[in-house]
C-alpha cells in the first residue's frame, strides 16, 4: 500500500489535446482477463476512451479493431507465455501503416524476456504490483506521442 499511495502522488501532467483512445486487448490462447479489466477501467476513470476486447484475440483482429477504432495506443495483457506473439504484433502495425500507435504491455512477463519485446518497439512493459498511477501516467504520454506522430505540426 505504501507503493502505491507514493506512485499517486505522481502528477498525469497537463490534459491532452485530444482523447486518447486505448485498446485493451489479451492475444493467444490466454484467457486470464481480470488485469485487463481492472486496467481498462483505471485508464477510463482517467478520462480515456478504452475499447476493451475479450480475450483470445488474433495478431489480425488486434490490427483490425486498432484501425477501425483509430486507437492511439494498444495495451496487452499476458499472464501466459503469448507476450511472445508482441513482436509480431509490432510487426503488423508497422505493415498496416499504423506505426503511430504505441503499444505497452502487462502482466507476468519474464524480466529476461523484456528486452526483446523493448527492442521490438513496444513501449513500456508493466509487471504485477505496478501502481495504478504509473499505468495511467505512461498511456498518457504514450497517448500524446502517437497524436504528435499521427498529426505532426
Amino acid at each position: 500500500m505504501i507503493a502505491q499511495t507514493r506512485c499517486m502522488e505522481k502528477s498525469a501532467g497537463a490534459a491532452p489535446t485530444g482523447t486518447i483512445r486505448v485498446l485493451i486487448t489479451k492475444i493467444g490462447f490466454d484467457g486470464h482477463d481480470r488485469g485487463s479489466r481492472i486496467v481498462a477501467s483505471q485508464l477510463r476513470d482517467a478520462g480515456m476512451e478504452v475499447i476493451y476486447t475479450p480475450p483470445w484475440q488474433t495478431l489480425d483482429a488486434v490490427v483490425r479493431i486498432a484501425m477501425q477504432e483509430d486507437v492511439d495506443v494498444i495495451g496487452v495483457s499476458s499472464l501466459a507465455t503469448d507476450h511472445l506473439l508482441l513482436p509480431e504484433l509490432m510487426q503488423a502495425l508497422q505493415e498496416a501503416g499504423m506505426g503511430a500507435v504505441q503499444v505497452f504491455a502487462g502482466g507476468i512477463i519474464p524480466e529476461q524476456e523484456r528486452p526483446g519485446l523493448t527492442s521490438a518497439g513496444v513501449r513500456a512493459v508493466f509487471g504485477p504490483g505496478s501502481c495504478r498511477q504509473e499505468i495511467v501516467d505512461c498511456a498518457l504520454r504514450l497517448g500524446r506521442a502517437a497524436q504528435e506522430r499521427k498529426n505532426p505540426s
